[in-house]
């Protein structure tokens, strides 16, 4: 079992389209270097940090004269990839997570499962297309790419809300506060993989 201290990585992703660089230390104290050229993505990753108490650190440079797709979808991938390398063997971890975060007229749920298989239910009803100048589709892609590479089984649901803002909002600090969850070490497993097939 990896040490808890120990649960940290770092990936560098590079495409024609971006070339970013990700650092995760999976037990931190909520510490962000947070640089994507996507001013609004910036703030959700803060809210990862800080609700999730990971430290982060996102350097990316992507095509964002064409729009900021590849980059934050790339971000997401890369974010994945540094989240199961950190994890290692999964051993002692609770596996399971889930939180609700209201933001005044807003409430989201998010449910997340280590299962070592990728999967997303992404059912966010935005009251708008874009957040200034984000493109709300780019949240769905987001967390898309988290999905396929942390290989993670994760369900979103927006429950209510008029802000697109405050949708978004509270969707990044459920994912923040039921990854936490799940990535905390349970003393009460004893170092066991949390499985009855004994593989994650």
């Amino acid at each position: 079992m990896q040490a808890a201290s120990g649960r940290k990585a770092a990936i560098e992703r590079n495409t024609r389209e971006t070339q970013i660089r990700v650092e995760v230390n999976l037990d931190g104290t909520g510490v962000g270097q947070l640089d994507s050229g996507v001013p609004f993505l910036d703030h959700m990753l803060d809210q990862l940090v800080r609700h999730g108490l990971v430290d982060l650190v996102v350097q990316a440079k992507g095509d964002l004269h064409i729009d900021a797709h590849h980059t934050v979808e790339d971000i997401g991938i890369t974010l994945g990839q540094a989240v199961n390398q950190a994890l290692g063997d999964k051993k002692g971890i609770r596996r399971y997570g889930h939180a609700y975060v209201p933001l005044d007229e807003a409430l989201s749920r998010v449910v997340i499962d280590l299962s070592g298989r990728p999967g997303l239910e992404f059912h966010v009803p935005f009251t708008r297309a874009l957040i200034g100048q984000f493109d709300v589709d780019l949240a769905h892609e987001f967390f898309q790419g988290f999905v396929n590479h942390a290989l993670v089984t994760l369900h979103i649901d927006n429950l209510r809300g008029d802000n697109a803002h405050h949708q978004c909002e509270t969707v990044f600090k459920a994912f923040a506060r039921a990854l936490r969850m799940a990535l905390e070490i349970d003393p009460r497993q004893g170092g066991a993989l949390p499985s009855t097939k004994g593989a994650l």
